[in-house]
């Protein structure tokens, strides 16, 4: 037996129902000093030293983001050429 449920909420409504703290306001600082940070890049070389220094776990970190995206679009094009099954 396949159950299937489907929530519409916002991503605001999801996190208050799981229970998870409010990091916005972190976030917005992170994002800004970041923003802030790359103004002064004045090559493509910088900018990158600069995204490994600061990406969570450094390079390690963007190396697992960089190969959870691309297996993620690898099983969207593979998921959308499949039938449903009844």
């Amino acid at each position: 037996m396949k159950v299937t449920v489907e929530v519409d909420c916002t991503p605001e409504e999801a996190r208050r129902f799981l229970g998870l703290p409010d990091v916005s306001k972190a976030n917005d600082v992170y994002v800004e000093s970041v923003a802030k940070a790359m103004q002064g890049a004045g090559s493509l070389d910088q900018l990158q030293s600069f995204a490994k220094q600061v990406a969570p776990m450094g390079e390690i970190g963007l190396k697992l983001f960089q190969n959870f995206m691309e297996q993620g679009g690898l099983g969207a094009m593979s998921g959308s050429s499949k039938k449903p099954k009844d």
